[in-house]
């Protein structure tokens, strides 16, 4: 059973868990399937009744979500995934039938890592899933220049994984953590979405830079009176405030 830290190394002699919630079962027999098939242990729920539960009694390595199933749907569950503090690094796929623009933007703006729209490739859901475990392994392995970083009562502690506001905890994402850590660790330096793309998701993504955007407006809103620490330069990208000179 895994700790309820906010570390997810993975043991390389045991098989990632993935929690698929999927109510189709000819997708759920093919998304078991081809993610068995490239070494995942796939738990498959039909419904989201018990998901969360069963999550925080062994904790998976990423969530596949559908939106829309019985029960508790997959909004419900991301939300409640990212407001869990056991499960609040764990990343969340949604993999759906909705697939404009507004639900994408939703979707990331809730919690999500990515967003597979259906009908869909197996192969690159795979691709996908082990994208999103790999950048999530990396956040584990820091160079030394990686750092806590602490503006007034925020902290970031990239080694624990973990941000906090006058020592209470802020559920962000693992992507999320990311371009804040980036940020932060830089301020005063202007990056471009490109830039913050590249960094927090690496040169291959398949996210759009756009997306950048859902994720800056997710931290903002998770930092409540740090939100203006993260400041748009128009037409550019963003930058993390630099600290005031002391008095």
């Amino acid at each position: 059973m895994l700790g309820t830290g906010y570390s997810l190394r993975y043991n390389e002699f045991v098989k990632p868990s993935i929690f698929v919630v999927e109510d189709d079962p000819d997708i759920s027999r093919l998304v078991r399937h081809h993610l068995e098939n490239d070494g995942f242990a796939v738990r498959v729920y039909p419904n989201g009744s018990n998901v969360i539960a069963d999550a925080e009694r062994q904790r998976p390595a990423l969530f596949v979500l559908d939106i829309m199933v019985p029960g508790k749907d997959g909004l419900e569950l991301c939300r409640t995934v990212r407001q869990t503090p056991s499960l609040a690094p764990v990343p969340v796929i949604f993999l759906t039938a909705k697939s404009s623009e507004a639900d994408r933007v939703l979707g990331l703006e809730i919690g999500a890592d990515d967003y597979i729209a259906k009908p869909f490739s197996p192969r690159e859901l795979v691709a996908r899933v082990k994208a999103v475990l790999r950048r999530t392994r990396e956040d584990t392995r820091l160079p030394d220049d990686r750092r806590t970083v602490v503006h007034g009562t925020l902290r970031i502690d990239p080694e624990r994984h973990k941000v906090a506001i006058h020592e209470e905890d802020v559920p962000l994402t693992a992507t999320e953590f990311r371009i804040l850590h980036y940020l932060a660790s830089r301020p005063g330096r202007v990056f471009t979405r490109d830039q913050i793309l590249t960094a927090a998701m690496g040169p291959n993504s398949m996210v759009l830079e756009r997306n950048i955007d859902v994720h800056i407006r997710s931290i903002r809103r998770k930092l409540g009176e740090h939100r203006e620490l993260v400041e748009t330069v128009r037409a550019i990208g963003y930058r993390f405030a630099e600290a005031e000179p002391a008095r």
